[in-house]
């Protein structure tokens, strides 16, 4: 299988149906930066402590179904789909991990150890994915409101666990300064 089509080179991608798009298209931006975000996830593992290296293992699979389910406009149903059960189970992570931490009071800046810190930039990356998804359902009928959900609770979660690999490290949270 070639790595190289050429189908790509006058600014049109194939969605999972096989229509044919622009590059540009509010759908590509959406998946493209669900892409980004799993590939920052991807750069942060191994963090050296296996609950939260497991776990960003599972997030990664689930991102790749989320860009499965934004590159289909008419998906069956046997299509990849992220469903309630994604965000539950972020959801539980998030408060398992929560458990371990003192209360937030306040903002705090992103960084702290390396792991920490690709956290802190996987869930900006996150965000980011968050506003391009919206923006996609916004022009586009039936796109998967469970999906959006998952990518807004996921970036709480990459905040948490930037915060408890932190902690785990011995880096301190840092307050902004105004």
């Amino acid at each position: 299988m070639k790595i190289y089509t050429g189908r790509g080179d006058e600014g049109q991608t194939d969605l999972r149906d096989m229509s044919r798009v622009s590059k540009a298209s509010p759908r590509i931006e959406a998946y493209g930066t669900v892409d980004e975000v799993n590939a920052m996830v991807g750069s942060v593992r191994p963090t050296g402590h296996d609950d939260v290296d497991d776990l960003l293992a599972e997030v990664q699979n689930h991102l790749h179904v989320a860009q499965a389910d934004f590159a289909n406009p008419d998906p069956d149903e046997d299509d990849p789909r992220v469903r309630e059960d994604h965000v539950e189970a972020v959801e539980d992570s998030i408060d398992e991990f929560d458990a371990e931490l003192d209360p937030l009071e306040h903002f705090i800046l992103p960084g702290g150890s390396e792991a920490g810190a690709r956290l802190h930039r996987a869930r900006a990356v996150c965000r980011r994915a968050e506003r391009r998804a919206v923006a996609f359902a916004e022009t586009e009928d039936g796109v998967n409101e469970t999906a959006l959900v998952y990518i807004n609770r996921l970036s709480d979660l990459l905040f948490t666990l930037a915060r408890v690999v932190n902690q785990r490290e011995g880096v301190p949270e840092e307050q902004p300064t105004y």
